[in-house]
């Protein structure tokens, strides 16, 4: 069980520079359990950068990682998901000639010890918690889009993470689609699941995520409850394009 009281994450004055491209630039933060935070911001303004430090995939210029209160700024990769931290990416990547039962599978692969469990039971519950019952020996291939997201999502979970990071999971959906992932997302952070969530539907923001942080330019420019953060002049001239002193 994970202790309510202790960050699931903390990232701590972390930095990616790019030569003199500085992608992210400083930025500190929490993320508390059983919570669904997300990331606002425009494009070019660090997130997805911020996301592979998050998962390892791209290296630190400054900073620190903790998970569950220990250090892992200086692991590779591949061993994050085996920590417990799991994500999506911003397209959707699912094997096509699989199906949706052995993709999901994939995500128990780094799955050992007291994790491990009973792997059948594992994507069962992934299978049903994604909705997905009925789909298993089809490919994804012939799904729509927002079926193959819930494909991914399930594969994610099936890992049986402590920590999901998604990067614009409706990226490409209707408005129908949007709203079920959204309601998927607080469906599993009901269960518990803390997530952090990138998106541009700013809607979809304010109607999921418990706590929003913002970034521009590398920096985090606000942090707190949804409706604050959107409403925050800093985020509406860098996201949403007004400036303040004008009219909405």
């Amino acid at each position: 069980m994970t202790d309510n009281s202790q960050p699931v994450l903390e990232a701590v004055d972390v930095a990616v520079h790019y030569g003199g491209i500085k992608a992210v630039d400083g930025i500190s933060f929490s993320l508390m359990p059983g919570r669904i935070t997300g990331i606002l911001g425009p494009n070019g303004s660090g997130k997805t950068t911020l996301l592979g430090a998050l998962t390892r995939m791209v290296s630190l210029t400054n900073g620190r990682l903790l998970f569950l209160g220990k250090d892992y700024s200086n692991i590779l990769a591949p061993k994050v998901l085996s920590l417990g931290i799991s994500r999506t990416f911003q397209t959707v990547r699912v094997l096509s000639d699989r199906t949706v039962l052995d993709n999901i599978l994939l995500g128990t692969d780094a799955l050992s010890g007291s994790r491990a469990g009973n792997i059948r039971e594992i994507v069962r519950q992934a299978i049903e918690r994604t909705g997905l019952e009925g789909f298993e020996h089809v490919r994804p291939g012939e799904l729509s889009y927002g079926i193959q997201r819930r494909v991914e999502i399930a594969r994610a979970i099936a890992s049986q993470p402590s920590l999901l990071l998604l990067d614009e999971p409706t990226a490409g959906m209707n408005q129908h689609e949007r709203q079920e992932i959204g309601g998927l997302l607080r469906q599993l952070r009901d269960e518990g699941l803390t997530q952090l969530l990138i998106e541009h539907d700013v809607q979809m923001m304010l109607d999921t995520c418990d706590t929003l942080l913002a970034m521009n330019f590398g920096s985090l420019i606000a942090e707190g409850s949804p409706e604050s953060v959107v409403q925050n002049s800093a985020v509406q001239e860098a996201y949403l394009g007004k400036r303040t002193g004008q009219d909405a």
